[in-house]
């Protein structure tokens, strides 16, 4: 055998038995970076052959010692393709079945890899993925089509008893319960996707929280705060998820609360001075309105005074993540008043002062919208409120202007239905479907002659008036149906948030408190017959409480030896006459040692020591005793001053 050496053009044939070189069964495999010159043609790779516990000699003398045929079964092995193209072939078979009168036979034979399934299931072990559902198998057994002819006819009547309830019907509106926030209107409602809480906000700047599982008959909330300090409330919404919940009020920074009320973050402020408000990071005016991404749980946006829409990021409050300006018709800038995202979130829409619809798709740059649609409404009064059907394809909107149009997406000039002379006093008056998109739902203010405000339900299909409630002798602003629940929530002028809700039709909610009893605790009151001394209490166990240093040293200042203290100049007497006391050094000395009582310099010496001549006569302590003995009786000079005055006696 010869073998041929090439590096690159220059080659020689050598013979492999001259130089003892090994042939290729002998050959180790190559090491280094690989050979020189043209690469050989590789042959196609064989199959490997995977060994078996068969082969293993040491197991086989096992396994006939043990008397044992294997040592486990074969774990099976999955084909998906072949998994969903049997799927598939079922799914067409049984849409077939539905429609036409096919044979047993051909339904048997639509899945013959089936067939061997069985055959292969003794020599699997391990967890299998359910098999895919075989209905040619399912239609032979009697029993089977007795249990799907019952649950068929079950959900048809299911369906049929929904769709024979009339639209006033299906308003759940048997029950209400009265929840009472404050005194001034209610400007903002929100439920969390759940239905536990309820938060409501007014213009009294207060935001209220409601449990419904924890409250009782009292319907009392159980926290009560101002997050935005003096700015009334416009906007509250929980987020997809309902941790947290979002504060629209009218300052320029919107915030975040978490479920019980505390603060988790605030956006910035923009700089007033910048009139680019691209280069600004946050609002400079008052916020308008807001509203969560219904998918992506840390987006909302926001819209405020200053023209512009602005998306947030959760947790990123210290720059807005897009920003959205707002154009009129001749392109000066134009005030946002409502702002909301479509149910599948692709789609940004606004509602302006001008009365323009404008949206723009969210997937794309927000420079110019993709959808605008100029004079929707009248000029000037402003888009309360923009709601996206359930479906996808309508949009409601209700304006300051007294109207409630419906709109269709796919014809966006005109609107398909409009209904007028809808009194709405406040700027946050809403609309909203309801949650099977059959009816729309609205407030109306208060009139000059109306009596009672009322919440009003039109038919999407036809927009006539299918029902209203009479809620209360003031303005109705918030309406908010949920979903889940199948409640109403209606926010109203007077500071009252009711809940309408169905005692058949409706889950949870109000219905939770209700059934509770309010029970007044009682305070019991305890006569101690003995005093209870603990050791802490007597002075020499007790440790006195830790004192700022600023206090300590205005209390010493306060304290005239602490602060060493001058003697205070003399402002008695007046007149120039010294008061009574005298106001020489001994007199001072003598008043503050207590060795005297107040001395009168007006009185008489001689009366002044005649006052304590009958004390010292019958307990005499200081002359008496000493003269005792040498003088018992006192001799005292006689009174001539009757007779006129004395001569003077001579000197001796």
């Amino acid at each position: 055998m010869r073998k041929s050496i090439t590096f690159g053009k220059i080659g020689s044939s050598l013979s492999t038995s001259e130089f003892n070189i090994p042939t290729k069964s002998t050959l180790s495999p190559p090491s280094g970076f690989g050979t020189f010159g043209k690469k050989a043609a590789e042959k196609t790779p064989t199959e490997i052959r995977e060994l078996c516990s068969e082969d293993d000699e040491e197991s086989e003398n096992l396994r006939k010692i043990m008397g044992m045929t294997s040592f486990g079964k074969k774990a099976k092995s999955f084909d998906v393709q072949e998994m969903m193209e049997n799927i598939k072939k079922t799914i067409r078979s049984s849409e077939a079945s539905k429609f036409s009168d096919s044979s047993p036979k051909h339904r048997e034979t639509s899945n013959p890899s089936q067939e061997e399934s069985p055959r292969e299931d003794n020599d699997m072990i391990g967890p299998l993925p359910p098999p895919p559902v075989n209905f040619s198998e399912v239609e032979k057994s009697p029993n089977s089509k007795e249990k799907n002819r019952s649950y068929d006819t079950s959900e048809d009547s299911d369906d049929s008893d929904s769709d024979d309830l009339s639209l006033v019907d299906k308003i759940p509106c048997s029950h209400e319960v009265l929840m009472s926030h404050g005194i001034k209107a209610i400007t903002a409602v929100a439920v969390d996707p759940a239905g536990a809480r309820l938060a409501s906000g007014s213009i009294d700047y207060d935001v209220s929280f409601w449990d419904f599982a924890g409250m009782d008959s009292s319907l009392r909330s159980f926290r009560t705060l101002q997050p935005c300090e003096n700015h009334p409330i416009k906007c509250l919404q929980y987020s997809t998820t309902g941790d947290v919940i979002l504060v629209i009020s009218g300052s320029a920074q919107a915030k975040v609360l978490d479920r019980d009320g505390f603060e988790k973050c605030e956006t910035v402020k923009g700089d007033q001075y910048i009139t680019d408000m691209a280069k600004t990071k946050g609002h400079t005016a008052g916020l308008n309105s807001g509203a969560w991404h219904p998918f992506v749980k840390e987006e909302y946006m926001t819209c405020s005074q200053d023209s512009t829409c602005r998306l947030w990021t959760l947790f990123r409050p210290k720059k807005h993540k897009e920003l959205i300006k707002c154009r009129a018709q001749n392109g000066v800038k134009t005030i946002p008043t409502t702002c909301g995202y479509s149910r599948e979130g692709t789609v940004v829409a606004c509602g302006c002062i001008d009365g323009s619809i404008q949206m723009w798709d969210h997937r794309k740059n927000f420079v110019n919208p993709s959808l605008i649609l100029r004079q929707a409404h009248q000029s000037g009064l402003g888009i309360s409120s923009l709601c996206f059907s359930y479906i996808g394809d309508l949009l409601a909107t209700r304006a300051c202007d007294d109207t409630l149009k419906l709109w269709d997406l796919r014809k966006f000039k005109e609107p398909v239905y409009s209904v007028g002379d809808l009194f709405s006093r406040y700027d946050t008056t809403d609309c909203m479907f309801s949650p099977d998109d059959s009816i729309i739902i609205t407030g109306e203010s208060l009139k000059k002659n109306q009596t009672h405000g009322r919440v009003l339900f039109f038919d999407k299909n036809t927009f006539q008036l299918v029902s209203e409630i009479k809620v209360t002798n003031s303005h109705v602003i918030k309406t908010l149906w949920h979903p889940k629940l199948n409640q109403i929530f209606v926010g109203c002028g007077n500071g009252i948030v009711k809940a309408y809700y169905d005692s058949k039709r409706s889950l949870r909610g109000a219905k939770l408190c209700v059934v509770k009893a309010h029970h007044k605790q009682n305070h019991i009151e305890m006569m101690s017959t003995q005093q209870i001394i603990t050791p802490h209490a007597l002075p020499l166990f007790r440790q006195d409480r830790p004192k700022s240093v600023r206090k300590q040293m205005e209390k010493d200042r306060l304290d005239p030896v602490k602060s060493r203290r001058p003697d205070l100049p003399i402002t008695s007497g007046q007149g120039g006459r010294v008061v009574s006391s005298g106001g020489t050094l001994s007199s001072y000395v003598i008043r503050n040692l207590g060795l005297s009582k107040r001395i009168e310099d007006d009185q008489d010496p001689r009366e002044a020591i005649l006052k304590f001549a009958k004390e010292a006569e019958e307990n005499p302590y200081w002359i008496a005793p000493a003269y005792k003995k040498t003088q018992p009786t006192t001799i005292f000079q006689s009174d001539e001053g009757d007779n006129g005055p004395s001569t003077k006696k001579p000197k001796l």
